[in-house]
């Protein structure tokens, strides 16, 4: 009886891999390695990260061997959220879950492409979960940036995006739903990418700097750390996005950086929806 129920759960999981690898994309961004992607929606649109799809397109490869290029139509590095658009037939879409039911303990999968492998699958469970990141006690390595976090079901329930102190972060299903339908946020030019800052302060590390931005003009440097706003440190990767956008005709606000050991003050100017930044 043992053996058959072991042997039905390893069946079980075996079909909830095929399926989520059929959903799962690789993302090819300008010189960058490969990361991955989730087919979100049947009409091609692609959620991946913003520090996966750096650059406006990009060729994204689906399970089956097909290849298509990609444009951009949503880009949010401060939550780190990018869609894609493709243009294609016969697509496998994920079956989205409710990030909200996740309970601490349940078992998830995460489906990637890391160091160069294909729709590789991996297995833990749900460490802790709040509205800004789901964690979870599962192995990911470069090139899982991108993919799906799913429930036993097979339901997508967020998107992986990095790991601290071993553990993978993840952005909840829900978060991904809110950032297709928001209204643009203000911008610094810049991408983004979350990363810890000592042992307990969460920063965000300046990836790419658009040519001609505001943020390039100032002098903000690739390497840059972004590490608080306003004296306030950041506790999640969305609070700068959130604190743009709350204080967008706000004059002028301090925004506060690492660069080569030392730390540094940049004043933000927000000027109606556009963001501009004046290095002190």
């Amino acid at each position: 009886m043992i053996t058959t129920k072991i042997t039905n759960l390893t069946d079980e999981l075996a079909t909830l891999a095929a399926k989520l690898r059929h959903s799962t994309v690789k993302v090819q961004s300008n010189s960058q390695g490969v990361g991955s992607g989730v087919i979100w929606q049947s009409d091609g649109l692609i959620i991946t990260n913003a520090h996966v799809a750096t650059s406006n397109q990009a060729k994204v490869e689906l399970a089956d061997g097909r290849v298509f290029d990609a444009v951009r139509t949503h880009f949010d590095p401060q939550q780190d959220l990018a869609a894609l658009k493709i243009t294609a037939t016969d697509l496998h879409t994920a079956t989205i879950g409710d990030s909200d039911a996740l309970r601490v303990g349940e078992l998830v999968l995460a489906v990637g492409n890391p160091l160069a492998d294909s729709g590789a699958v991996t297995l833990g469970i749900i460490h802790a979960y709040h509205q800004k990141a789901v964690m979870a006690d599962i192995r990911l390595y470069p090139g899982n940036s991108g993919g799906p976090l799913a429930d036993c079901l097979g339901r997508v329930v967020g998107i992986n995006t990095m790991v601290v102190n071993g553990l993978a972060v993840a952005i909840p299903s829900l978060a991904v739903n809110r950032f297709l339908q928001a209204p643009n946020r203000p911008r610094l030019g810049v991408t983004l990418q979350p990363v810890w800052v000592g042992r307990r302060n969460l920063g965000l590390l300046v990836l790419s700097v658009l040519p001609e931005s505001t943020a390039a003009i100032a002098g903000v440097e690739i390497g840059d750390v972004l590490i608080g706003i306003s004296g306030q440190l950041f506790t999640n990767s969305d609070d700068l996005g959130k604190y743009l956008q709350q204080h967008q005709n706000q004059e002028s606000i301090p925004l506060q950086l690492w660069r080569s050991g030392q730390q540094l003050v940049v004043y933000v100017r927000l000027q109606s929806d556009k963001t501009a930044v004046e290095a002190t």
